[in-house]
């Protein structure tokens, strides 16, 4: 009867998994051979795991990723001029706690994408907010936002993401409109939170493709100032069928692409 109250009580105070983990304490033989400490500090531990899980389910869900990636899938054996112990640093997320860029360029279908949302997977495991988007996506919810009235309101949500992922980044040149409003994003961000860039274009193309050279100045020195780079080089993943030791993750990416083509 007392643990069913306690139960009762621990549902009331939103405590599902220390209550669940009560349950199975007290039909368990081996728990009674424990100390109240030790029970005590497992049923904490038990609650405290789901609220870190559902605070994680959430941030993911609220990335918005493009693919289901994640660093440990990265296939270090592919002929892209990756530096394994570039990539595994970088996954310590330091770079973004201390509000620093990462610069991804390459081919197209050498994995930008991929490495955008691993990133973006591993900012959310580590407890940081991230959001990833497709810049052509991005421009258009700004323009949208300009015209209905809550373009201030789109500003403050991008900026309060930890990290923001832009990938296709300068597919087309921009108009003047999209130029400012992307000069207002990194001005945000710019020294206050990280922002992660997936471009097919090299860095020396990018002034050109974005236009008016006093704009171009300020966006391209706000992303590069404090930034990390990683260029991708080789042939495209999607030519060919990847070979067997190549990741499940990225076999998958792989075959989606090749089915948008």
């Amino acid at each position: 009867m007392l643990n069913q109250v306690t139960l009762d009580k621990m549902q009331a105070m939103k405590l599902s998994a220390m209550a669940e983990a009560f349950e199975h304490q007290a039909a368990a033989r081996q728990a009674a051979g424990l100390s109240f400490e030790e029970r005590l500090g497992l049923l904490i531990d038990a609650e405290w795991t789901h609220r870190e899980q559902r605070k994680l389910t959430r941030r993911l869900r609220g990335a918005k990723l493009r693919y289901s990636a994640c660093l440990e899938d990265v296939n270090f054996r592919a002929p892209r001029g990756l530096d394994r112990q570039v990539v595994l640093s970088l996954g310590t997320c330091g770079w973004i706690q201390e509000h620093h860029n990462l610069v991804l360029t390459g081919p197209t279908g050498t994995g930008k994408s991929f490495f955008a949302c691993a990133f973006v997977e591993r900012a959310c495991r580590q407890g940081f907010t991230a959001v990833y988007v497709r810049a052509s996506r991005i421009l258009q919810e700004l323009a949208v936002a300009r015209g209905d009235g809550s373009y201030e309101r789109l500003l403050t949500r991008l900026l309060k993401a930890d990290l923001l992922a832009i990938d296709d980044w300068l597919v087309a040149p921009l108009r003047d409109a999209e130029r400012r409003d992307l000069l207002e994003i990194l001005e945000d961000r710019h020294e206050r939170a990280s922002t992660l860039i997936a471009s097919q274009l090299p860095i020396s193309a990018w002034h050109e493709a974005i236009g008016e050279p006093t704009l171009a100045d300020g966006i391209v020195d706000r992303l590069l100032h404090r930034a990390h780079r990683i260029q991708l080089t080789g042939p495209s993943l999607r030519d060919t069928e990847p070979p067997t030791s190549t990741s499940t993750t990225e076999k998958k990416l792989t075959k989606s692409k090749t089915k948008s083509s």
